[in-house]
């Protein structure tokens, strides 16, 4: 990564909050049951229980902290994607800045850093080479939702589940993914998703606190 596009994503993050994920402190719930009902909730999402996040059109809004060992700060992230197509877009509401990253099958486009527009093929590494965000997006993705990514892509995944049979947390591609709060029973049309999320890697850390989630008209 350029130091310009470093000191960007820098002075993009630093100006806006986002609150930190406490410690889990429940118990591990029964692994049978909680696999049991994590399929009854993957298939509610769309989901398959094999790892395939192949699903109707999503979207979240949240609040984001980033870290990489070198630099860090927090702002807020829309994620959207379907029928093939991500859409991620970050911005620091306090210094109005930001940028925008669409993928789909014939590849990525990156808007908003100096320099113009920057492509690649391969949509996770164009955002690490232009940013030092080096996150798998497509598995991303996936933990956003509580479920596991494809392990034909990713290798197994480990589920560890909270007394409410809800996953706690998700090791998998050397990542560990950690839930804190999930939306309450009875007040959307779906299944329970996530509400705090952290997923780290050795120095690598990304932390979300959802405010909405939907489709993508939503």
């Amino acid at each position: 990564m350029s130091l310009r596009a470093g000191a960007a994503l820098a002075a993009l993050l630093g100006l806006a909050g986002c609150a930190s994920l406490p410690p889990p402190a429940a118990p591990a719930g029964d692994p049978d049951a909680g696999a049991a009902a994590q399929r009854l909730r993957l298939q509610a999402l769309g989901l398959g229980d094999e790892g395939d996040c192949a699903a109707p059109a999503w979207r979240l809004s949240a609040r984001v902290a980033l870290a990489n060992g070198r630099q860090g700060g927090s702002g807020r992230l829309d994620w959207s994607q379907g029928a093939g197509q991500l859409h991620l877009q970050l911005s620091a509401p306090v210094t109005r800045q930001g940028w925008e990253l669409d993928a789909e099958a014939g590849g990525a486009t990156l808007r908003g850093l100096d320099g113009g527009p920057r492509r690649d093929t391969d949509a996770a590494r164009l955002l690490r080479d232009s940013t030092g965000w080096d996150i798998p997006l497509a598995a991303l993705g996936c933990w956003l939702r509580g479920a596991q990514a494809p392990a034909a892509a990713f290798g197994p995944a480990r589920i560890t589940y909270a007394p409410d049979l809800l996953p706690q947390q998700i090791e998998q591609a050397g990542w560990v993914v950690e839930y804190a709060g999930w939306t309450p029973p009875g007040t959307s049309d779906g299944p329970a998703l996530p509400l705090r999320i952290e997923a780290r890697r050795g120095e690598d850390r990304v932390r979300l606190v959802v405010d909405a989630w939907g489709g993508r008209d939503d």
